[in-house]
């Protein structure tokens, strides 16, 4: 940690750690101008494709209630290892928008190109842009506006 850049990685791993290890869902450190705050989901809304009537211009989707996932919806978990995987670079707040008057980056059905901004996801009061690591379709949205999410968290599907 030095002067120039107050961020301690190191604290953000022990407090992820301590969230991991107790019933914990946040926990925020505040020293001087530096303010940590690591949250975890307990339950999140998880949009799924699903097969689409040959007459419809676009996909549909379905959105499952956070206590009801079924049994062939893969979970967020599930996905951490699908290749077209979007995965969370750092813990912070997800954002489908630039902002709240605006519409949603990408939609699931969308075509990206590699480079293409998908997310934002804010940490430390520093928005962050989330890229399309490759050209595709987006086929899952597994993050809602607004969503605390994990460090390595899958945020969208791009096949």
């Amino acid at each position: 940690m030095s002067k120039d850049n107050p961020f301690d990685p190191d604290l953000v791993r022990e407090l992820a750690s301590l969230i991991a290890d107790t019933d914990l869902t946040e926990i925020e450190v505040e020293k001087g101008d530096l303010r940590i705050r690591v949250a975890r989901t307990v339950s999140a809304a998880i949009s799924v494709p699903v097969a689409a009537p040959a007459f419809a211009a676009a996909p549909a989707a379905v959105v499952a209630p956070p206590p009801v996932v079924s049994e062939t919806a893969p979970s967020a978990k599930s996905l951490t290892g699908h290749p077209g995987a979007v995965l969370s670079p750092m813990v912070g707040t997800a954002y489908r928008r630039p902002s709240p008057d605006a519409k949603p980056f990408v939609e699931i059905g969308s075509k990206v190109q590699a480079g293409d901004k998908v997310l934002l996801v804010e940490a430390m009061k520093t928005f962050n842009e989330i890229t399309a690591p490759r050209a595709g379709t987006v086929t899952a949205i597994l993050v809602e506006d607004g969503t605390p999410v994990e460090y390595g968290e899958p945020l969208l599907v791009i096949e």
